[in-house]
């Protein structure tokens, strides 16, 4: 069994910054990529950023700058660092990743989302 626990969420001031953290346990084997994922009320699940097994991050164009993915392969977490927040980056932020559970299977995983609410 695999868990992804997020933690770091909460109520921030619009300019404000945050740091989400990720943690994966388990039986796991070896970890992929992994993701941050968020979904506001009544809008469509959105890619926030990812970044490889070796460290190279992605971004979605409207978090660019802003927003600083990384992770740390020896505690199996990733992090989110969110700065210059504004309201419209209020959501639940969803973690997601691919797990090796042995050198032959493969599984996809999500965290439960942490809840993120920028407003003054």
């Amino acid at each position: 069994q695999v868990q992804l626990v997020e933690s770091g969420g909460g109520l921030v001031q619009p300019g404000g910054s945050l740091r989400l953290s990720c943690a994966a346990s388990g039986n796991i084997f070896s970890i992929g990529a992994m993701d941050w994922y968020r979904q506001a009320p009544g809008k469509q699940r959105e890619l926030v950023a990812s970044i490889s097994s070796g460290g190279q991050p992605n971004y979605s164009d409207s978090m660019k700058g802003r927003f600083t993915i990384s992770r740390d392969n020896a505690e199996n977490t990733v992090y989110l660092q969110m700065n210059s927040l504004k309201p419209e980056d209020t959501a639940v932020y969803l973690c997601h990743a691919n797990i090796w559970t042995s050198a032959q299977k493969m599984y996809s995983y999500w965290g439960r989302g942490t809840q993120v609410t920028v407003s003054s």
